[in-house]
């Protein structure tokens, strides 16, 4: 989210619960923002992008999105049809959600 756009973007899809800090939305471009897709507060709250909690969290949030296949409909139909960039609201490139929600869409049949 901290990133300045890219040409090669495609769809930007923030997947938040919460706006970034300091993050105007026009600075932003969001096409947009899946708030179901995000880890719940107390699941984000616990992880607090502790790397020894990594797995753990990615097994919690996949349980999360598991309940919940609607909140991938719109995120699964932009990958479908070209490039898409998950924006998030921390500055950890590595362990954040938006990393785990790819995997996660990526391995469902069809994507």
């Amino acid at each position: 989210m901290y990133d300045t756009p890219a040409s090669g973007d495609g769809v930007r899809i923030l997947v938040e619960r919460l706006w970034p800090r300091g993050v105007s939305t026009a600075a932003a471009r969001l096409d947009l923002w899946a708030k179901d897709a995000a880890p719940s507060t107390g699941l984000r709250k616990w992880f607090n992008h502790d790397p020894a909690r990594w797995t753990e969290f990615k097994r919690r949030y996949y349980r999360e999105l598991d309940a919940k296949p609607d909140a991938l409909r719109d995120i699964r139909d932009h990958m479908r049809h070209g490039p898409v960039t998950f924006l998030f609201g921390s500055r950890e490139t590595r362990l954040n959600n938006a990393v785990a929600l790819k995997a996660y869409v990526e391995s469902l049949p069809g994507s």
